[in-house]
């Protein structure tokens, strides 16, 4: 079968599609033919050898797909954790859904990652149940998590900031929901911050920059505040003087798709949450670019350069 290929570690032109043997499904897996894989930033640093608990290369790049099962031919889309990007992946069947009725292949691809992770964002901030009038500050708003981000919080009544690199991309993602775009580009995010509560700061912050952004998103908060850390876009290990959370009694938080995707349950609650706000209209993933799988390292590029708005998607 055909599948793009992690050949050996680096950047985008470490990827080739070739032939590969089709997959054996293993205890609780099942076949599942692929129409379009989902490209997110952990696909690039699994490439590069920066993301915990990738084989080796050469393996089968993408983490999240959608497509036909085999067994019955229901379309649905899935989350694993590599080998999304070829014909045909063995997958988890607790990590199979239904693709919602009038959606693309390409829109059930951009779905699972982005808006799993944004809704445990809002579960460990603690704002699924009360967030009406809760202020957030969303790092990348324009990136794939950062519209399912914006879209989530515009359901359950967050106050939403959010930064990117351009006027552009941020008057996008204010047609989404967002009440308070900042160009970090034009102004640090820490002073328009301040500036836009009157000092007092932010509820939650959804970071996945990584490096100084850490401290710098604690100081966002306002007291009891909480600082959502899901990625290390830079590359950086999180720099975070503990002392800092004192005064104000915040917390930072841990948030990993990988590991939570383990928690049968918490994934149901999700799910049934999620589908519900899918079917009544509400969510719906926003795709910069489909792109064929011979065009992977271009899509990887689009991302390790800041350039796309909301997800970008491979046809396979």
């Amino acid at each position: 079968m055909k599948a793009v290929v992690i050949t050996r570690l680096g950047g985008p032109e470490v990827l080739e599609a070739g032939d590969v043997p089709e997959p054996t499904p293993g205890p609780g897996e099942e076949l599942v033919r692929v129409e379009a894989g989902g490209v997110n930033f952990a696909d690039t640093m699994a490439a590069s050898g920066g993301y915990p608990g990738t084989p080796k290369p050469p393996l089968v790049a993408g983490r999240e797909f959608s497509g036909t099962r085999v067994s019955s031919g229901e379309r649905v889309m899935g989350y694993t954790q590599w080998g999304a990007f070829a014909e045909s992946v063995a997958a988890r069947s607790a990590l199979l859904w239904p693709v919602p009725m009038g959606w693309s292949a390409p829109e059930g691809a951009a779905f699972p990652v982005n808006f799993f992770t944004a809704y445990f964002a809002y579960w460990k901030a603690g704002l699924l149940e009360d967030s009406k009038g809760a202020r957030v500050l969303i790092h990348a708003a324009a990136g794939g998590v950062g519209t399912a981000a914006v879209q989530i919080g515009k359901l359950l009544g967050a106050e939403m900031y959010g930064t990117s690199s351009s006027d552009e991309k941020l008057s996008r993602v204010q047609k989404l929901g967002l009440q308070h775009p900042i160009n970090y580009k034009k102004q640090d995010y820490e002073v328009a911050i301040r500036d836009l509560t009157n000092g007092e700061g932010v509820d939650v912050v959804f970071e996945m920059l990584g490096g100084e952004h850490v401290l710098k998103s604690v100081r966002c908060l306002r007291d009891f505040g909480r600082v959502i850390v899901y990625g290390t876009a830079t590359g950086q290990r999180a720099v975070l003087d503990v002392g800092s959370l004192y005064a104000k009694g915040a917390s930072v938080h841990g948030l990993w798709l990988t590991y939570i995707s383990q928690k049968q349950e918490l994934m149901r609650q999700a799910w049934q949450q999620l589908s519900a706000w899918a079917a009544q209209g509400h969510l719906r993933p926003v795709i910069e670019a489909v792109l064929p799988m011979e065009k992977a390292a271009d899509a990887y590029r689009l991302l390790l350069e800041r350039k796309n708005f909301g997800k970008v998607v491979l046809k396979i």
